[in-house]
C-alpha cells in the first residue's frame, strides 16, 4: 500500500535533485579548471570511496589495502570520522574511543595496531597534520573521500555494490547518488563489491560494458568472504551451525549479511538499526528483552565489528543478563584472478610515489 506514496514522493523531489546536480556540476567544474584548489601531496596517498551514499563495502576494502601495504611501509589512514563527538584533526590513541573518532576509524585502530589512525573533516589540513605528528608515514589511505576533491590522490579507488550500480542510479534524494554519473571518470581503479564469488567472464564483461571504463581505468571485482565471527573480548571463534543467532547491526545495507547467517545459523532474528546508530539504554533493554524472551536453546547475539565499537560501554550489562556477543568479520576476495592484478597496481603506485618523494 506505500508503494504507490512513495513512487509518487520520488518523482516530486525530482526537481531538488535536478537542483543539487546542478550545484556539484558547478562545484566539479570549478576543481577540474582549478578555480578552486586541489592539493597533491608528494606521499603516496590512496583515495578509497564511493559516489552512492552507504553500503558499499568501503571499509573492508580499507582494511585489505591495509594488510596489503603494512608489513612493508608504515600506513596511516584518515577517515572524517562520521558522528564523533569532536572536532579536527585527531590522531587516534589508547584513550581514543568510537565517540571521539568514529566507529570505523575506532574498528581501524583496534585491528590494525602497527598503523596509524585518524580522523580530520578537512583532509587538505588533516594531512599535514598528520605528517607532522607521524613522521615516519609511508602512505595515506583515505577512506570515503572520492567527493573530497581539494585533495587529489595519487591513487583514486571507486567502489561500486553490483546491486546498486552508479549507471542506473540517480543523484539524491531521487536516487542514492552523491553526485552525477560522469563522476566515476576521475576514478583510476573501480570495484565492483559484493559480487556473486560465482561471477562468470561474462556476466563481468556485460557490466564493464555498462560502466564504459576509459582507458586508464583498471576494473575489479570483488566479493565479501564472511569469517568465523569471534568473541567481542576474548577472541575466541564460534560456529553458528547449530545457534540461534540474534543479530544486532546498524549498517546502511545488511541484506547481504542477513542472507549469509540464515544460511549457516540454525534460525535468525534481527535487530536493526540505523547506519552509525548510537546505542542507547532503550536499546540495550530491547536487545536484552528480545534475547531472554526468546525460548530457545543455544542462542548468541551476533553484531558487526563496526558496531561492536558502540556496544563496548555496555558489555558489562550485557554480561549480567547472561548475553554472551560475537563479532561477524568480513573480508574481501577478488575474483577472476583480479587479487594479483590490483596488488600488482597498488605496489606500482607506491613504488613509484615513494621513489619520486624521496629523490625531491
Amino acid at each position: 500500500m506505500f508503494a504507490p506514496a512513495i513512487s509518487i514522493l520520488k518523482y516530486l523531489l525530482f526537481p531538488f535533485t535536478l537542483l543539487y546536480s546542478c550545484v556539484i556540476a558547478i562545484r566539479n567544474f570549478f576543481y577540474n579548471r582549478g578555480i578552486l584548489d586541489s592539493v597533491s601531496f608528494s606521499i603516496p596517498v590512496i583515495s578509497v570511496g564511493n559516489l552512492s551514499v552507504g553500503g558499499t563495502g568501503k571499509t573492508p576494502h580499507v582494511e585489505y589495502l591495509i594488510r596489503l601495504l603494512q608489513y612493508q611501509y608504515k600506513v596511516a589512514t584518515m577517515s572524517r570520522g562520521y558522528k564523533r563527538s569532536t572536532r579536527g584533526f585527531i590522531l587516534a590513541n589508547e584513550k581514543s574511543t568510537f565517540r571521539t573518532i568514529g566507529d570505523e576509524p575506532m574498528q581501524f585502530y583496534s585491528k590494525f595496531p602497527d598503523a596509524y589512525v585518524s580522523v580530520a573533516e578537512d583532509r587538505m589540513i588533516g594531512i599535514p597534520s598528520l605528517l607532522q605528528a607521524a613522521t615516519d608515514t609511508d602512505i595515506i589511505i583515505l577512506d570515503d573521500a572520492f567527493q573530497h576533491r581539494s585533495v587529489k590522490p595519487g591513487l583514486n579507488i571507486l567502489i561500486m555494490d553490483v546491486q546498486r550500480p552508479f549507471y542506473k542510479d540517480f543523484v539524491l534524494p531521487y536516487g542514492r547518488l552523491r553526485e552525477n554519473r560522469g563522476a566515476y571518470k576521475r576514478a583510476d581503479v573501480i570495484i565492483v563489491s559484493k559480487c556473486n564469488p560465482a561471477i562468470t567472464s561474462e556476466q563481468a564483461q556485460d557490466i564493464i560494458a555498462e560502466i564504459k571504463p576509459f582507458a586508464h581505468q583498471h576494473v575489479y571485482f570483488t566479493a565479501l568472504h564472511y569469517q568465523m565471527p569471534y568473541h567481542i573480548s576474548s577472541g575466541a571463534t564460534l560456529s553458528l551451525a547449530d545457534k540461534n543467532v540474534l543479530l544486532v547491526c546498524c549498517i546502511a545495507n545488511p541484506a547481504s549479511l542477513i542472507q549469509h547467517i540464515s544460511k549457516t545459523a540454525n534460525d535468525l532474528h534481527t535487530l536493526s538499526y540505523a547506519d552509525h546508530h548510537a546505542f542507547t539504554d532503550y536499546d540495550i533493554e530491547e536487545i536484552k528483552t528480545s534475547f531472554s524472551n526468546w525460548s530457545v536453546s543455544n542462542k548468541v547475539v551476533l553484531t558487526t565489528e563496526k558496531d561492536a565499537t558502540r556496544l563496548l560501554p555496555y558489555l558489562e550489562e550485557l554480561a549480567n543478563a547472561g548475553i554472551t556477543v560475537y563479532v561477524q568479520a568480513i573480508q574481501v576476495q577478488f575474483l577472476l584472478n583480479g587479487q594479483e592484478n590490483f596488488d600488482q597496481q597498488v605496489h606500482t603506485f607506491v613504488t613509484k610515489q615513494l621513489t619520486h618523494y624521496h629523490e625531491n
